[in-house]
């Protein structure tokens, strides 16, 4: 297989020279000025130029020490292509392009921890309590019933009801503090 005067070398001779991360960043600097210009044309927005100008120095700097961009016979053109290979890659691929949303993310799921941590400090809070006043805690602030409901199911007078409540919640709050 004959080469002809093209700058860049063999498959076979790449691996002797290898270029320096040194060389490839003055290579990349000294051309990216003008590739940004050209893919702010290409996108029409400053961010996602400057976006893909990072993929490009990031897609180009892993094949640095394989394939040297001052061995190419034209490296700004061939930094163009990769760039322009990327820009067309997240077009057509779009699951690959990062989406802007004016929501926060949802908070994400912990395994279920979060829901186990807060019924083990209510048992362990409940569990300072009498019978009477956690029962009257757990109808009431738990299961959401009122006083009157509540006194109905315990059979005991609503007034009763709401005094183990209080003191209950009492307990249970000096607990926390401690």
């Amino acid at each position: 297989m004959e080469f002809s005067n093209a700058s860049c070398p063999p498959p076979s001779c790449a691996d002797d020279e290898r270029m320096s991360p040194g060389e490839f960043d003055a290579s990349f600097t000294a051309d990216m000025p003008r590739l940004r210009r050209r893919l702010l044309a290409l996108t029409g927005n400053p961010h996602d130029a400057d976006d893909l100008l990072q993929e490009t120095y990031l897609r180009l700097s892993r094949r640095a020490r394989a394939r040297s961009l001052t061995q190419q016979q034209h490296p700004y053109a061939y930094t163009c292509a990769v760039a322009a290979n990327l820009l067309r890659d997240s077009w057509t691929r779009p699951s690959r392009r990062e989406h802007t949303s004016d929501r926060l993310p949802e908070s994400g799921w912990d395994g279920g921890l979060g829901v186990y941590e807060a019924s083990a400090t209510a048992l362990a809070l409940l569990s300072v309590l009498s019978e009477k006043e956690a029962a009257a805690v757990i109808l009431v602030d738990l299961e959401g019933l009122s006083h009157d409901t509540a006194a109905e199911r315990l059979g005991a007078h609503r007034g009763t009801v709401q005094r183990n409540r209080m003191r209950g919640l009492a307990k249970m709050r000096a607990a926390l503090v401690l």
